[in-house]
């Protein structure tokens, strides 16, 4: 059934991690700093964490240190471009500082939370996804600033405020909701005035996978950091719930993963994604550790049945014995230089690839939830 290289039970977080070791001994082989790095290093802490291996450890170390000089400057980061993006780093580099305390750590994370208190925001006060799309709120930037945000603020401010971090998760949510289907569009752009955006709600014209996995991910890891008796808590978990049933009801009932377009999975040409399929399973089996899921027993079959058939569609082994995580939608984005319209033409026209950090990361991160499982 598993092609004879392993079984779920198998520590497959470990393995990917030792992959990486051999595979990619220097991190940053794009010399930028990328927020997909940044994912695939907070699933090898998450495996350094329960595994106590110095090598993984140093693994992370070695990439912060290849960008940070001594002084806090970073290579590849620029504060004025308002990029959400470039924040996700600064969440492995939080755990990276509370192991170490080396103050170099602390100058990045202080920079990065300045740019947090200067990004641009929409008229419904949400982040800008980035100073080049004006307006613009995308599900995949609340992933990549606001569980941050939360983390800077309860770490290093006394008596701190919540209230706006949960504002860019409710009212993200609030206006990336489909009535209908109960999944989140995209993006929405609040002017209404680029070429992809629905002239009466400013949504993208379709639903994608990976951003609704950004979305799910974000709303689980960020109530760790929030007051539990905090009612904004409590509606980001309903609206994570209500989000996770909507994506249930899509999934592909043989397997219990999903397509680059979710809810046109029986479409010509659509295809089952690992990164956005991995991220939304991590979602669920995290959420499921943390107590955040109302009908656990039922959550565990979906999620197991999930896990099992990743497997078997997503991960194949080289002949070095190395992890190859396959199917992995390369990039998706709206406007931009090559005009990107958010159609299904679109989503399908993005290069599928191997390896990539996006799809890495979240493999690492739902390996780890799923060792104590079996």
């Amino acid at each position: 059934m598993y092609k004879g290289y392993g079984k779920p039970s198998d520590d497959w977080a470990t393995r990917t991690v030792e992959t990486l070791l051999e595979r990619e001994p220097e991190v940053n082989l794009k010399g930028k700093w990328e927020y997909e790095d940044g994912l695939m290093l907070d699933g090898v802490m998450d495996v350094y964490e329960r595994t106590k291996n110095k090598a993984y450890l140093n693994y992370i170390k070695h990439y912060f240190d290849s960008y940070i000089q001594p002084n806090g400057e970073i290579k590849g980061y620029n504060v004025n471009l308002f990029r959400l993006d470039d924040i996700n780093n600064g969440k492995v580099l939080l755990r990276l500082y509370n192991l170490t305390k080396n103050n170099k750590y602390k100058e990045v994370l202080d920079k990065q939370y300045s740019q947090l208190e200067t990004q641009p925001r929409t008229n419904s006060n949400l982040f800008w996804h980035k100073k080049s799309y004006p307006n613009q709120v995308w599900l995949d930037g609340i992933y990549m600033g606001d569980v941050f945000y939360a983390e800077y603020l309860g770490k290093f401010q006394e008596n701190p405020s919540f209230d706006d971090v949960i504002h860019q998760f409710t009212k993200s949510y609030e206006i990336a909701l489909d009535d209908k289907t109960g999944l989140c569009y995209h993006a929405v752009d609040e002017s209404k005035e680029m070429y992809w955006a629905n002239k009466e709600n400013g949504h993208s014209p379709h639903f994608w996978l990976r951003s609704i996995g950004w979305y799910v991910m974000a709303m689980t890891d960020v109530s760790e950091h929030l007051p539990q008796d905090n009612p904004g808590r409590t509606q980001i978990l309903t609206n994570l719930n209500n989000l996770l049933q909507s994506l249930k009801n899509v999934a592909d009932e043989k397997t219990n993963l999903w397509y680059q377009v979710p809810d046109e999975k029986d479409r010509p040409m659509n295809y089952l994604e690992s990164s956005g399929s991995l991220m939304i399973l991590n979602a669920i089996a995290k959420s499921l550790r943390k107590g955040y899921l109302s009908d656990k027993q039922e959550w565990t079959k979906f999620l197991i049945k999930g896990w099992e058939n990743a497997l078997e569609q997503f991960i194949s082994i080289t002949n070095e014995g190395w992890v190859n995580v396959n199917k992995i939608a390369h990039v998706g984005g709206l406007g931009g230089p090559n005009h990107r319209d958010g159609s299904f033409a679109y989503y399908m026209s993005e290069p599928i690839v191997s390896n990539d950090h996006k799809g890495t990361g979240p493999f690492i991160m739902l390996a780890n939830e799923m060792y104590k499982y079996y």
